[in-house]
């Protein structure tokens, strides 16, 4: 293997790749990455077995071939190396010959024989969708999984695909999330809809990728889905993973119908108001209440704490319906508020026990859903 590039392209293709690479006793080939030039792409890969990236850059290649090197050794070497200036980079056993400039190194790897595949997809589910919606929506929901491995179910996010949309859902039993965006089916590939459940983990890693972008407003992102995993595809990035098996639960069941209060206010002044008064909420508990006095356009946010005293703030707010009130956990409000760009918010409650909605003003596509703290 023989071939030069950029000092840039090759420090973002190994910064983008090595992220999941890492210290693996029994195989110990997990913590390099693997460099392969072939049909004319020069390929940086990396997997821990349950995710797989693959970031191709353009470069001379004079000799194709394959080598793994350890991770975070040429991360580190590659981002010192003078910038904007190409980098040669050759194979000779056992090494991996590194040249720029006045900077020469050989770095020891293991070969690429010994590497694991990152598996192929053929006649796949294929979906196409705008990455910056993608991104934003992700942002929006994948804060809700649940971090227990109890239910194996809740550690990833519900893709529920439509016929022109994907509809993004997590909870973790204490509070829901749901988010529907546009999505156009490949016709090209098989054609159908369905229910998958992605992990959040790798969910996280599509958000550092795509966080990392140049975005444009019609950049888009493949995603492929076949047998028991996915693939997302942007730009000159795969991102593979395994699927969580398993039944997401019926959530639909749990999302109130109706409403018999329902409250318009400015989210900043909500978001100050909570925080005012989470420094009075109990510890374990963090408790803080919302009442909705009839006939006054006003929220109360209040809490009490024997130990540290109390707290109450009035936001301004229309409000519509019976007299009424919550009491809920307000680090689970503030990640709702939070993850909404609207200037004002939508909240709705039946009465104290029962889940709290809250949404955009104006946005039918994004909800979140609080369990109440039964008094």
């Amino acid at each position: 293997m023989k071939f030069s590039s950029l000092q840039e392209n090759l420090k973002q293709a190994v910064s983008i790749v090595s992220h999941i690479a890492g210290k693996n006793q029994n195989l110990p080939i997990l913590s390099n990455i693997k460099i392969e030039a072939k049909d004319g792409n020069i390929s940086f890969i990396a997997t821990d077995l349950e995710i797989g990236i693959v970031h191709k850059i353009r470069g001379k290649i004079e000799k194709e071939g394959a080598y793994t090197v350890d991770a975070k050794l040429i991360y580190d070497y590659i981002s010192l190396l003078p910038a904007n200036k190409k980098v040669k980079i050759e194979k000779k056993d056992p090494f991996l010959n590194i040249e720029s400039e006045s900077y020469k190194t050989k770095i020891k790897g293991i070969e690429a024989e010994e590497y694991p595949l990152i598996p192929e997809f053929k006649n796949d589910l294929s979906w196409t969708i705008n990455a910056k919606d993608l991104r934003q929506s992700l942002s929006q929901v994948v804060f809700a999984v649940s971090n227990s491995d109890t239910r194996i179910e809740l550690t990833g996010v519900l893709f529920a695909f439509g016929n022109n949309s994907l509809t993004l859902v997590a909870t973790d039993s204490h509070r829901l999330t749901e988010k529907t965006i546009k999505a156009k089916q490949n016709k090209n590939k098989k054609t159908e809809t369905g229910n998958i459940i992605v992990p959040a983990r790798t969910l996280q890693e599509l958000l550092r990728i795509l966080s990392n972008l140049n975005e444009s407003e019609g950049q888009e992102i493949e995603i492929h889905v076949n047998d028991n995993q996915i693939m997302f595809i942007i730009n000159q990035t795969e991102l593979v993973s395994r699927l969580i098996e398993g039944q997401f639960p019926d959530y639909k069941q749990i999302i109130p119908t109706n409403h018999k209060t329902k409250a318009i206010a400015s989210r900043n002044e909500l978001i100050r108001a909570v925080k005012a008064s989470s420094l009075f909420s109990q510890d374990k508990i963090c408790d803080i209440s919302l009442d909705f006095p009839k006939n006054q356009n006003k929220i109360l946010v209040s809490a009490v704490s024997a130990q540290k005293g109390e707290s109450i703030a009035e936001v301004e707010a229309i409000i519509n319906g019976n007299d009424n009130g919550v009491t809920i956990n307000y680090r689970y409000l503030l990640d709702g508020f939070n993850n909404i760009d609207t200037e004002n918010i939508i909240i709705e409650i039946i009465d104290s026990n029962t889940p709290c909605l809250i949404k955009p003003e104006n946005d039918d596509s994004y909800i979140y859903i609080v369990m109440p703290i039964k008094q």
